[in-house]
C-alpha cells in the first residue's frame, strides 16, 4: 500500500486521475467525494502513503490503520475511471487490519509498550482465508463465458505483446493462449483449497508465485499480484513462519505448537487474558459481512443481458481480467424551444480516458449527463435534450455494435441502481 500510495504519485497516476480532469466520475451515490482543489490529492496520497508505513511497522498502528481504511476508501469512491477490482480489495483488508490487534508483536509499539496481546486465530481462518477463496472462486466463475471459453480475451491480448521480451513468440503461439485460457479457470478454481489443504500447501505456493509474476510481467497490475503472495502467510502455521523469519517466541503466546516450557499451554486449553475472544457481536458481524461478498458478485443474475456487455452488476463481483472493450460515442444537445442543436464536444469536457470510458460504461453516461444539465442552464439554455448520435463498442474484437438508444432523450432517464436500465441496448 506504500508502494501504491507514492508510486501513484511518482508515475503521474494521481496528476491523470484526479488532477487533470475538471471533474472525476465518483461512484454513484458519492458525488459529494471529489479531489482536493489544486495539488491537494498529491498532499493526499503522500499521508496516505505514510499511513500505510505506519501499519507496515506497528507504529501507533491502530490510528495508523484507521486513517489508512479512511484515505483508501476515499481514493476507491472518489473515482472509477481506473476501476480495479484489487483497489476494492484493498479496501476490505484495509478496514479488517483496522479491527486487528496486529501490533500485539514484532512492532513498534510492542517495543515501546511491551505489548503481549495475540490475534485470535478464528480472525485469520474467517477473513483472511475465506476472502481470498471467495476472490478466487467467483474470478473462476466469471470465465465461464463464450467471450472467455472462447479463446477470445487471451487471444487479443496476448497477440498485441507478441514482442514482449523473451516470452512474446510464446504469448503468440495458439496453443499457449488455449493453455492459459483453460488452465486460468482451473488455478482460479483450485489455487485457495489446495493453499488451505497441508499436503499441497507448498507446492499450491510455488503455482501462486509463478502465477503471480506472469501476471505481473504481461498484464501491469500494480501491487495485486504481491498483495496476493504476501496474503499467502495465514495460509502457514505460525510456528513455521516464526522458524522461517527467527521470531523469537514470548511465553503465553497462542500458536500451533508450543516449546517445551511447562508454562506453556497447548491451544485447546489456552484461556488466559492473553488471547482476544470473539464476541457474539463480532461473529454476528463476520457472518453478516461475508453474506455481503458472497451476495455482492451474483447480483447480476437477476438482471436479465449480459453483465459484460451492460455493466449492470460488474463492480464488486471480482470479474477480473475477462474482456477487452472499448469504442466511441457521439452527443447531440438539443433545445426544442429554439429548435437549436450542437454536437457535444466532449474533449472540452473529459480527458482521452474518460472518453473511453464514457462510450462504454452506462453509469459514466448518466452521470455525464447530469453534468451537461448544469452546463448548459448556466449557458441559457432554457430547455435541453440530450441523445446519442452513434454509439460503437467493441468486445473482445467483435462489433461494433450500439450501446445506447438514440432515440431516447437521456435528460429524462433514471439511474436504476438495481436492475436493468431500459435505455442500454443489449448487444446485437
Amino acid at each position: 500500500m506504500l508502494a501504491e500510495s507514492w508510486g501513484a504519485i511518482m508515475t503521474g497516476w494521481v496528476h491523470k486521475n484526479l488532477i487533470e480532469p475538471q471533474f472525476t466520475f465518483s461512484f454513484m451515490d458519492f458525488g459529494w467525494l471529489q479531489p482536493l482543489p489544486g495539488h491537494g490529492m498529491y498532499g493526499y496520497f503522500f499521508v496516505m502513503g505514510c499511513a500505510a508505513l505506519g501499519v507496515a511497522l506497528g507504529w501507533r498502528y491502530r490510528w495508523s490503520a484507521i486513517a489508512l481504511a479512511i484515505l483508501w476508501s476515499g481514493a476507491y469512491f472518489m473515482q472509477k475511471t481506473s476501476y480495479n477490482n484489487h483497489y476494492y480489495l484493498a479496501v476490505l483488508l484495509c478496514w479488517w487490519m483496522a479491527f486487528l490487534p496486529a501490533n500485539k508483536r514484532f512492532s513498534l509499539d510492542a517495543k515501546q509498550w511491551g505489548l503481549t496481546t495475540y490475534v485470535h486465530r478464528y480472525w485469520i481462518t474467517a477473513f483472511a482465508k475465506t476472502q481470498l477463496l471467495i476472490v478466487f472462486t467467483y474470478g473462476a466463475l466469471a470465465k465461464f463465458y463464450p467471450g472467455w471459453i472462447q479463446g477470445d480475451f487471451i487471444r487479443q491480448s496476448f497477440n498485441g505483446k507478441a514482442d514482449y521480451w523473451l516470452i512474446g513468440p510464446l504469448l503468440a503461439q495458439d496453443w499457449f493462449q488455449w493453455f492459459i485460457t483453460y488452465s486460468a479457470i482451473a488455478f482460479d478454481g483450485l489455487i485457495i483449497p489446495l493453499l488451505w489443504w497441508k499436503p499441497t500447501r507448498k507446492l499450491a505456493f510455488i503455482g501462486l508465485i509463478i502465477f503471480n509474476l506472469f501476471n505481473s510481467f504481461v498484464f501491469h497490475i500494480g501491487i495485486f499480484p504481491y498483495l496476493v503472495l504476501a496474503f499467502t502467510v495465514f495460509f502457514f502455521e505460525p510456528s513455521y513462519i516464526e522458524a522461517l523469519f527467527r521470531i523469537p517466541r514470548k511465553a503465553g503466546y497462542l500458536g500451533s505448537r508450543f516449546d517445551e516450557s511447562p508454562d506453556l499451554k497447548p491451544e485447546s486449553s489456552y484461556t488466559t487474558q492473553n488471547s482476544i475472544p470473539l464476541s457474539s457481536l463480532a461473529t454476528a458481524a463476520i457472518v453478516c459481512y461475508f453474506i455481503i461478498q458472497l451476495a455482492l458478485p451474483l447480483r447480476h443474475h437477476f438482471i436479465s443481458g449480459d453483465v459484460n456487455w451492460r455493466e449492470e452488476g460488474h463492480r464488486l463481483s471480482w470479474r477480473m481480467m475477462l474482456r477487452s472493450k472499448g469504442g466511441s460515442i457521439r452527443l447531440q444537445a438539443y433545445n426544442p424551444l429554439t429548435d437549436r442543436e450542437e454536437m457535444v464536444d466532449l474533449k472540452a469536457f473529459l480527458t482521452s480516458k474518460q472518453r473511453r470510458q464514457l462510450a462504454s460504461k452506462p453509469d459514466f453516461l448518466f452521470q455525464f449527463v447530469q453534468r451537461l444539465k448544469v452546463h448548459y442552464a448556466a449557458e441559457g439554455w432554457e430547455d435541453l435534450e440530450l441523445y446519442v448520435k452513434t454509439s460503437r463498442i467493441y468486445l473482445n474484437g467483435e462489433g461494433p455494435d450500439p450501446l445506447f438508444d438514440k432515440n431516447v432523450d437521456l435528460t429524462k432517464v433514471e439511474w436504476n441502481r438495481w436492475g436493468r436500465n431500459e435505455w442500454v441496448l443489449d448487444r446485437e
